[in-house]
Parts: structure tokens; sequence; C-alpha cells
């Protein structure tokens, strides 16, 4: 009678090395079922803004990874993340995407919780001896935190805390929400969701890619003026940089070829806009006002879900090995109301399923998967731009944006991530 061996051991390092990596980080099941547990389980994730919560009793689901959970604000006004799981059998308490409660009930059994995840009642509890309600409240995620309100969290009650793991890229995070007059954004507009035919990799990476721009989405630059044409042109010509902020975080930066104030805005002008400006001047002076209004917001993505995509924000979610999902919606700038119409248009017209962008993004990355199932040729390059990186004084590696610093950068941390005990 023989025995199943174990599977042997996943070797990263050798997967992942400096200038290339081998396909099966997109194609092989374990390495999927490795990474929900190695970086969306133990992990920080990004869940939610706070502006999508502002009451008690508000909340949204989501997932982290492929655990859904319940990000609420509770009665005292703290925001709590719970696994989206009766204690009882295992039914997902909460189908609703957003919304208000006071309970969340299971639909199976009728077990009842309140915001604060506690069990409130079991219907016919004679059929129990010694039940005890407090050790049957809906788990909560053992460590949440926020910036800017921003809010991640991790299913792990051990590791390095949020500052840790953001570093110096919260001055991403700064660079957008001190675009608003408040200093904050608010994510108030709705989700969009696309399914993509690909690894979940495959997102954070596009999205981070500034070589793709003038192939993939060729009608953009044909059809309409934007602030990516000069991204397009003669390879010398092009000031647009990536940068590589560590832990996994990345940007590209399009600001260096700006010419005008709102390019990122799409040149917007008018009293609104004088207005706003005026209200920046106030709070910053007239030096840093101007340089905020001409360099924008971010464009980054904070490994691993989460892409500040300049007057958007995305999520990054995992289905399976060869699925995921992209969300996306505006970034509305808080106490700038005026600006959201415009906000929600640019996002329909750069994300949304009849735009410019997004459906020719997810259409690569679909080919793209596709692609590494050709199992004759097994890795795939990565060492573009590597003979012209530079660290600048704030210690970021820095090169033409075209290069693939970032997919480097990317790629760096994964493996450190996935090689920790």
């Amino acid at each position: 009678m023989s025995s199943l061996s174990p599977a042997p051991s996943i070797d990263y390092k050798a997967l992942v090395q400096d200038d290339r990596i081998h396909a099966s980080l997109y194609t092989d099941p374990r390495i999927f079922d490795d990474e929900m547990e190695r970086i969306f389980r133990r992990g920080w994730v990004f869940v939610g803004h706070d502006s999508e919560i502002p009451g008690a009793g508000d909340f949204v689901t989501r997932r982290i990874g492929t655990e859904p959970v319940i990000m609420v604000r509770g009665t005292d006004g703290a925001v709590a993340v719970f696994v989206n799981r009766c204690m009882h059998r295992g039914t997902m308490v909460c189908p609703a995407d957003r919304g208000h409660a006071r309970t969340f009930t299971c639909p199976y059994h009728g077990w009842t919780y309140d915001v604060s995840g506690a069990l409130l009642g079991v219907p016919y509890p004679g059929g129990y001896t010694a039940f005890d309600k407090s050790t049957h409240g809906l788990a909560r995620a053992p460590r949440v935190s926020s910036y800017r309100g921003f809010v991640f969290a991790s299913l792990s009650p051990t590791g390095i805390p949020l500052s840790e793991h953001l570093g110096s890229a919260t001055k991403l995070f700064d660079r957008s929400c001190d675009l608003s007059p408040a200093g904050a954004v608010e994510l108030t507009a709705g989700w969009v969701k696309h399914h993509c035919a690909a690894n979940w990799k495959a997102l954070p990476e596009n999205d981070s890619d500034g070589y793709h721009l003038g192939f993939v989405h060729r009608a953009l630059f044909s059809t309409v003026r934007t602030q990516y044409q000069r991204v397009v042109g003669e390879e010398k010509a092009i000031k647009a940089v990536v940068r590589d902020w560590g832990n996994g975080h990345m940007e590209i930066d399009w600001s260096p070829g700006y010419q005008g104030p709102f390019e990122w805005l799409g040149g917007a002008s008018g009293s609104a806009v004088t207005e706003f400006v005026a209200a920046l001047e106030r709070r910053d002076g007239t030096d840093l006002a101007r340089r905020r209004i001409l360099e924008g917001p971010a464009h980054a993505l904070i490994f691993p879900n989460l892409f500040l995509g300049e007057t958007n924000i995305a999520i990054v979610e995992p289905l399976g090995v060869e699925e995921c999902v992209h969300w996306h919606t505006p970034m509305f700038l808080k106490g700038v109301p005026e600006f959201n119409s415009r906000l929600l248009r640019m996002a329909e017209a750069g994300m949304g399923p009849a735009s410019f962008l997004m459906p020719e993004d997810l259409t690569v990355a679909a080919r793209n998967q596709l692609g590494l199932h050709a199992r004759t040729v097994a890795w795939l390059e990565l060492g573009r731009g590597l003979n012209r990186e530079r660290v600048d004084a704030e210690g970021r590696t820095v090169s033409h944006v075209t290069d693939e610093t970032t997919n480097r950068a990317l790629w760096r941390h994964y493996r450190t991530v996935m090689t920790e005990a």
C-alpha cells in the first residue's frame, strides 16, 4: 500500500530572479494558495475608505484575498472588520455590497449579531446546554489600521504595523489627499467592477507600466489629446519617470512632463477652479499650492491591492489563479463638490466599460494569461532599464517611464514576503 508523498516546496528565490520571473507564478494554483496565506492573510490589505461608512451602522462588504469581510462603523465611531461568515454553519451573513444596519442576521438559521460583532440571539436556545454567546461572535480581523482615511486590515494577529508597511509611501497618499482644501478625499460614488481573466498580479503590474501606453492605448492617442500624449513620442524627449518606493509600492510620475496646471484634471478652468486654487493658497501659501495643482494626484500601486490612480481609486480582488476583479471609483476631493461631476465623467471615460483604457488593459491581460501557458518558453523578461536606473536623494530607485523598474520593485518585495518564515 503506497502513501502520497508531500508536494515539493516552491523555491521562490529560483522563480523570482533579479531580471526575470517564471511563468508558473501566474498559473500554478499552489502558488496562488500560498499568496492568499502569505500576502493577503498575514500582510496588510486595503479594505475600504472611511468615507464609505460615515455613520454608526454603515457597512460595506469586501474580500481580503478570497476571505469575505464586512467593514462597519460601530456605535463608538470606530471602524471594525469582521469575517462575513456565521459562527454556526458558515453561511455568509451579509450579502449586500453596502448599506446601514443595526444588526446582521444569518439567513440560514437566524443567528443575529450586532455591529460590534457580538452574538445577540440564537433561535430555539433550548437545543443547547451551557451555550456561551460571548464566545460565538463574528470573527474579527485582529489588526485594523488606517492612513488618511484609507482602511487596511490583516487577518494575522502578529506582524509589522501599517506604518512600517507603508513606509515613505505615505507621501503618495499625502500627494492625493492634500489636493483637497479639507485635506481628505471621499469615495462616495460607488464602485464599478470588471472581471479579468488573468492572474491578480497582472493588474498591479499593468497599472504601473509606462511601456504599453502607445501600443495598447493607441486608439486613445489618435482620438483624444490627453496629458499622456508626451509619453508616446521620441524616447529621449519623454520626461515622466517610474519610482520604487520600497515594500512593493511603486509609482509612475507623469508630472515632470506636464507643461501647465490641471493637466491631470483635463485642463479645467472657470470660477470653481479659481476658488479651489485660492483655498489651497490660503492653506499652503502660493508656491506650494501652485506645485500641487501642477503635479496633481499620485499614480501609484500600494502593495498588494490598492491603486491610487490619479483621480480614481482602484482595488484588485483575487478570485482564483487565473481570474480577478478590478474595482474602481472616482476620487472626490472633500470640500470641492463642484469637481464631482467632472471627476465622475473622467472615471467613466478612462475606466468604465466603454472607456478607452480599462477594456483594452483587461483584454491584453487576458491574452497575456493565455500566452503564459506556452510551455516552450518558461521565463518572462524584466531587465528593461537596468542600465539607467538611479537612486534619488530620498533613496528611491528612479528610471525612465518605459523601464521595468516598477515590475522589479513588485517582484523583489514579493520574493521577500514569499520566502519569510
